[in-house]
């Protein structure tokens, strides 16, 4: 029986630790910051030269207003490359001193092949490259943001995808997550001295770096951000965390979308979360805080998946051992703290404040998602609001 006992601890505690460590890591956030000082990189750097890698598959309806965006960034070296995999192009007419049309004569279907697709076809060797997906806006001062981090010598630097629409429920908790994840997964887990965690666009590398990573893989289906954050902290770098660098993403709409996304994702957490093992113990060999830190994020389950398990052990241990369920109301508590440190410390829209009370609507969908994990692969991979889901 004693052995059960600890089993069920042990299950406990890996479960629980989740709810409390996104305020453990901005705590070690804080006490770096009060001694830590990051100056900026010197203004008279000379400019990097940018390939700008923009990704589509089947859809293109909103390839102008992608392209229309980046051509007004305030910088002056860069390229576009529009990778139009199994898309109709003839409608589409971009100035061919700043945009290469590609358009690949048999289909590439996965995001890392259109990316070499792009950079094998580079105008001039650009020594950097970021990837935008094909509903992404961004900022006037999107690359200009990015320099002041790949001046001070980081290779790797993930800005910020903030919310391009917030017409709907669904909108506006999909962006509150994502500023949930921005927050601690992006500006408190590099400030605490780790790597900002991939999300699939708005992100930029040294070129040499993208194909040293990724150059002699294959990558298909969903997460290559996972595979390509993988070998980065791996080898050693850092990812940089650029909360000023913002492109403006096309938020989950609706239900259905919300089910087949979230879906795909899920099957991704369980297909590389294995990831996290190998770096934290890489880590630990190596002394490392960048690798030991990033190593237990990514070992973390999605938000609704450690919530609900937590309620059902809070509620279980009500009827067992009193105490421990106290020690749950406590981290959930904690949890919460955090969650809402988060929106306020973000630029946050009272649109979303006011749609959190339709968090058990959202988690409700998740797990229909989770019921269709196993199938996500099989989803068709491009939706017309919505093509991240490419692998």
């Amino acid at each position: 029986m004693k052995i059960i006992e600890w089993i069920g601890l042990a299950i406990q505690a890996g479960i629980g630790y989740n709810l409390v460590f996104p305020v453990f890591l901005l705590l070690i956030y804080g006490l770096r910051k009060a001694v830590v000082s990051r100056g900026a990189a010197p203004d008279s750097q000379p400019l990097l030269d940018y390939g700008i890698i923009v990704t589509a598959y089947e859809y293109t309806a909103q390839l102008p207003a992608v392209v229309g965006s980046l051509l007004q960034l305030n910088y002056d070296r860069f390229h576009i490359y529009v990778v139009a995999d199994k898309c109709d192009i003839s409608n589409l007419h971009f100035p061919a001193d700043k945009v290469a049309l590609l358009r690949p004569e048999q289909v590439l279907g996965s995001n890392t092949r259109s990316h070499f697709y792009a950079i094998r076809r580079f105008i001039r060797p650009h020594t950097h490259l970021t990837i935008i997906d094909s509903d992404n806006l961004t900022d006037p001062e999107y690359l200009n943001e990015l320099n002041r981090y790949f001046n001070q010598g980081y290779e790797a630097v993930q800005g910020v995808r903030e919310a391009k629409n917030l017409d709907t429920t669904y909108a506006c908790l999909d962006a509150a997550r994502d500023i949930y994840y921005h927050f601690f997964d992006g500006k408190v887990l590099f400030g605490a001295g780790s790597s900002a965690t991939l999300a699939g666009s708005g992100m930029a590398f040294s070129t040499g770096l993208y194909e040293k990573v990724l150059g002699h893989l294959d990558v298909t289906g969903a997460g290559f951000d996972k595979v390509l954050q993988d070998g980065i902290v791996s080898r050693g770098y850092r990812i940089a965390f650029a909360e000023k660098a913002v492109v403006y993403d096309e938020k989950t709409t609706g239900s259905d979308q919300l089910v087949k996304q979230r879906a795909r994702w899920i099957n991704t957490w369980f297909k590389y979360f294995g990831y996290g093992f190998k770096i934290l113990f890489k880590g630990i060999t190596r002394f490392s805080l960048n690798q030991i830190l990033f190593g237990l994020v990514l070992l973390r389950p999605p938000l609704f998946i450690f919530l609900l398990l937590s309620v059902f052990f809070m509620l279980i241990n009500l009827l067992i051992a009193p105490v421990m369920s106290l020690v749950w109301l406590i981290g959930l508590i904690v949890f919460v703290l955090g969650f809402y440190i988060s929106l306020k410390s973000s630029p946050t829209d009272s649109k979303i404040y006011q749609s959190l009370i339709n968090i058990p609507r959202f988690m409700f969908y998740q797990l229909t998602a989770l019921v269709n994990a196993g199938r996500a692969n099989k989803i068709s991979v491009a939706t017309r609001q919505e093509n991240k889901t490419q692998g």
